[in-house]
């Protein structure tokens, strides 16, 4: 996730699967700052807690916490898109360490990525774009067309979002939940999860 950070880095520790208690580093960059590990927790137990099999895509990737989460608990595919290169670095070094061969990180811009990727790619798809950014629009629409039929969109943002601001994407808020000034959404194609609003 990412905000206003400042002072020296530090790190997030993975919360469940095959590498609990891992730690990830977060670098002091503009900007970076990891979804807390209450919000990951409840959004794992939102999405199940075991994601074997699942084709995840971390468009916004910073500290990797998000990615790494899923392919902790089994994803099969985990696609981390990020354009700074230093945390493009330490995402290599941190799936080396692992052995985290689910992974696949691309040094890219998120939202031009997903535009030219093919429709229809992933079960979950991680949209937290910088909170002092505009990116929040154009980036929930290009991740809409990359669901599977059943898939899932995970947004944080600084405003709630409604059904009537997503519906001309063809999504539902499924889930909502709020920590401090942040917006957690879990969000699904309407016809999947119209009427599933929950605020927590």
């Amino acid at each position: 996730m990412t905000g206003a950070r400042r002072g020296p880095p530090s790190e997030v520790r993975i919360i469940g699967g095959r590498w609990k208690r891992s730690r990830l580093a977060v670098l002091d960059r503009p900007g970076l700052r990891p979804t807390p590990n209450r919000v990951r927790e409840t959004l794992f137990n939102w999405l199940g807690q075991d994601l074997t099999g699942w084709r995840c895509l971390d468009a916004f990737a910073g500290s990797g916490a998000l990615g790494f989460e899923a392919a902790s608990r089994g994803a099969s595919e985990v696609v981390l898109l990020e354009c700074d290169a230093r945390l493009v670095r330490e995402l290599q070094a941190a799936r080396d360490r692992l052995g985290a061969g689910a992974l696949r990180i691309e040094a890219a811009d998120a939202i031009a990525w997903m535009k030219r990727c093919e429709a229809g790619r992933f079960d979950l798809v991680f949209i937290d774009p910088p909170f002092d950014s505009a990116l929040f629009d154009e980036a929930l629409s290009a991740s809409a067309r990359l669901l599977a039929a059943q898939g899932f969109v995970y947004l944080e943002s600084p405003q709630p979002c409604t059904d009537a601001s997503t519906s001309g994407l063809g999504l539902a808020v499924h889930r909502h939940a709020r920590a401090g000034q942040v917006h957690a959404h879990l969000l699904r194609p309407s016809a999947a999860g119209a009427g599933e609003d929950d605020a927590g």
